[in-house]
């Protein structure tokens, strides 16, 4: 394993990159749960942005870590799951609406995680305050990407990802027995998704927006 100083920079930057991302997504299920009567992430401290409350030792820390020390290719991490109780919900929203929005709305954070941290970018890279300093324009520039991939990957729709239960939100109740099999399936279909590559048709959409930034970016400078 080649631990130069390039690779070990890599890692740390990669490591800060998914820490705030990872809990930027957890606190929108965390806030949402709780204005919609669930004070379970309340009591537990996950109503915060305070990464470590989220940072899950293995998913977080260790793996990604050795993922890009190692040169796996394979860059993937999640955040400690925000717990709720569904049957604290508000009775205004149907139970599963509201567990449909407090599905959405970690991907919702990193979709405005993203667009905020563009325009952050945008105004330092037209001010000059990032000329002579690359590393943290990339760092910046991987957090927004990380926040793209983050809101898709969770929104490919099987359990136990969010996209699930966004999408059981969605369907008709005449539907609602069809979940049963991709709850029972669910985790073996994501396997195959990541171990084929077919992953990369759901994160389609995260590298036109990656792309896009890019071409906001650079039309900004110019």
């Amino acid at each position: 394993m080649d631990l130069s100083l390039d690779k070990v920079r890599e890692a740390v930057v990669f490591l800060i990159a998914l820490i705030l991302s990872i809990a930027v997504h957890e606190y929108g299920h965390a806030i949402s749960a709780d204005k919609l009567g669930d004070r379970t992430p309340r009591l537990q401290g996950r109503v915060t942005l305070n990464p470590m409350a989220h940072a899950d030792p293995i998913g977080t820390l260790l793996f990604p870590v050795i993922a890009v020390l190692m040169n796996t290719g394979i860059l993937f991490g999640w955040g400690k799951p925000v717990q709720i109780n569904p049957m604290s919900f508000t009775r205004k929203l149907r139970m599963k609406t509201a567990h449909l929005i407090v599905a959405a709305a970690g991907p919702a954070m990193n979709v405005i995680m993203a667009v905020v941290l563009t325009i952050v970018l945008g105004i330092l890279m037209v001010t000059g305050v990032l000329d002579g300093k690359p590393d943290i324009l990339q760092g910046i520039a991987m957090v927004i990407q990380l926040n793209w991939v983050l809101c898709f990957f969770n929104l490919i729709p099987v359990p136990p990802l969010d996209g699930g239960a966004v999408l059981a939100g969605l369907l008709p109740d005449r539907y609602a027995r069809h979940m049963d099999f991709l709850h029972q399936y669910g985790f073996f279909i994501l396997i195959g998704l990541l171990v084929t590559g077919a992953v990369r048709v759901f994160l389609w959409p995260a590298t036109q927006m990656m792309r896009l930034t890019q071409e906001i970016l650079i039309a900004v400078v110019r």
